[in-house]
């Protein structure tokens, strides 16, 4: 590891997945805007790269999730376990900043209550969906949480944990949403494919969701396909997953990596694999499929652990299905398309939905979320 000059303002941070990425960098932003003098070390993703100060490893690269693909990485792991405990007893850094990740992070965590050092919790893992007891072991080993949904608040409460809700980052990307015709001129209907971050997910999903964008074309000739990638995967990761409908790639499917939502606030509907990429499309009004499959011992194991009776965020926060969600043998070709026919085919569907969706964003509070994060972690340093 490169030496690091001794300080008392800097600060580690750790993320794992492209979304803790994306608002870990925003923090780092923040942190760093507010406090010239602070200086960052982190293990995340590209974006975490480029705005710290020091960068261990790209552990959104490797994309573990669910159940059982963390153990794939388990050498990986235990090998940066080892690394950070080091440079905690060696660099002894003015606090720890954990971003969602709870798998590898409540480690971390760990790792920095045995040596006292502070350690906050920027978006709290979904414990409220799952193995609500890692609320108490949350709580247990940060000084505070900050929480992006309201209704966590008060979960962390319960267990004796200093909570508090900041607001949800994405407020601070997302553009607003723009009135748009309900149907485009000429059938050129513009559908997303979002088959995920990871790249599991993105074998699994990917060929799903195209040849339900062809069930689409056949009805509407002129219609047209991006596809949402992360920087993570270039598209030689990608293309492979498309060999069953290769025939159609270059023609008719455009891969987008963006970052303003400018492609993706013009779509008129999306397939879309669970995760936050249903919240960034209700905030920008597209109205969408969602769809998750999975290893069928992953879930099983899913089923018993999981509490909540919907699998997007859409549908947690609004209490009801108010997309459709179509897990495993569910996830089909012929029930996605009939899901986009659905709304294609009524535009005071259409319209309805836009308008819900859209309203979510009085659920999840102010502009802000991570310079009220910044503030709070400042002062405690201070």
């Amino acid at each position: 590891m490169a030496k690091i000059a001794p300080t008392n303002k800097n600060i580690l941070i750790v993320a794992g997945d492209p979304s803790g990425d994306l608002h870990a960098a925003s923090l780092i932003k923040e942190l760093r805007a507010k406090d010239p003098e602070i200086t960052v070390t982190s293990i995340g993703g590209v974006r975490m790269q480029e705005v710290s100060t020091h960068f261990i490893y790209n552990l959104v690269s490797v994309g573990a999730v669910g159940f059982s693909e963390p153990f794939k990485h388990f050498f990986l792991w235990l090998k940066l376990i080892r690394l950070i405990r080091r440079y905690m007893e060696e660099r002894r850094p003015a606090c720890v900043i954990a971003v969602d990740f709870y798998g590898f992070n409540h480690q971390v965590l760990g790792l920095a209550a045995h040596r006292k050092i502070p350690a906050f919790y920027y978006i709290s893992p979904q414990v409220w969906a799952s193995r609500p007891g890692r609320a108490a072991k949350i709580a247990k080993l940060t000084r505070e949480i900050f929480v992006i949904f309201p209704f966590e608040e008060g979960l962390y409460k319960k267990v004796r944990g200093n909570a508090t809700f900041v607001g949800h980052p994405l407020l601070d990307i997302m553009p607003q949403p723009e009135p748009r015709a309900t149907a485009p001129e000429n059938g050129e209907w513009r559908i997303g494919i979002l088959p995920g971050s990871r790249k599991t997910e993105i074998y699994r999903h990917l060929p799903l969701f195209v040849k339900a964008f062809y069930r689409i074309k056949e009805a509407h000739p002129k219609a047209k396909a991006y596809l949402f990638a992360v920087p993570e995967f270039p598209d030689e990761n990608i293309v492979p997953a498309l060999e069953s409908v290769e025939k159609y790639w270059s023609k008719d499917i455009e891969i987008v990596r963006e970052k303003d939502y400018k492609v993706r606030a013009q779509l008129d509907f999306a397939f879309t694999c669970s995760g936050t990429a249903t919240l960034e499309n209700a905030l920008l009004g597209v109205p969408m499929a969602v769809a998750y499959r999975m290893p069928k011992l992953t879930f099983e194991i899913a089923k018993r652990v999981v509490k909540t009776p919907y699998i997007s965020l859409v549908n947690i926060l609004l209490k009801r299905p108010a997309v459709k969600e179509l897990i495993q043998e569910k996830a089909t070709v012929d029930d996605l398309a009939q899901e986009a026919f659905a709304f294609i085919n009524n535009p005071a569907k259409m319209r309805a939905a836009r308008t819900e969706l859209t309203g979510l964003r009085d659920m999840l509070g102010s502009h802000g979320a991570a310079g009220r994060a910044a503030d709070k972690i400042l002062t405690y340093l201070s």
